[in-house]
């Protein structure tokens, strides 16, 4: 088989691209997991938030069923209205680091498509370069038959002259 694939470079190149695809998938699985700490740490902070509040409140309350002096109770209000509003900011953290989460997910799905895309390409020319060498093959078996005939050919009259001269 003298023949080389022809279609030899492209195989190249879609293998590389696969690669790349591959790698970039890669990249994006980390970048995801990433964006997950992230939310884990923001979501951590919220909820320790969300408990300095309820620790406050039941502060509050306490100091209400025992009769506190209202500028204490007032100022405990005003500290639990601060609580309150660091709160929120840690909610719309957390909110914000979801989206990110989201967006890392869309790239890592995309770059699953493109990764699955790129696989069968190369899988598809894996398949025809087998069915060419196959019928490489079946050529080169063809020539052999018809070189083997002529051979057989040229063998019986030359045989068939050498019976005449006799």
């Amino acid at each position: 088989m003298g023949k080389k694939y022809p279609l030899e470079q492209l195989a190249f190149i879609k293998k590389k691209k696969l690669e790349e695809a591959e790698r970039i998938l890669r990249e994006k699985k980390e970048k995801l997991a990433e964006e997950e700490e992230k939310l884990r740490k923001v979501e951590e902070a919220r909820d320790k938030a969300k408990k300095h509040k309820i620790d406050k409140l039941e502060q509050l309350r306490g100091a209400l069923d025992e009769g506190e002096r209202t500028d204490k109770i007032e100022d405990m209000r005003i500290y639990l209205k601060l609580v309150n509003e660091k709160l929120k900011q840690h909610e719309k953290k957390v909110q914000d680091q979801q989206k990110q989460v989201e967006k890392a997910e869309e790239e890592v799905e995309t770059a699953r498509k493109q990764m699955l895309k790129r696989q069968r390409d190369v899988e598809k020319l894996k398949e025809h370069k087998k069915e060419w060498k196959h019928e490489m093959h079946r050529e080169m078996e063809k020539e052999e038959a018809i070189e083997a005939d002529e051979i057989g050919g040229a063998r019986f009259i030359m045989e068939k002259r050498k019976k005449k001269r006799k």
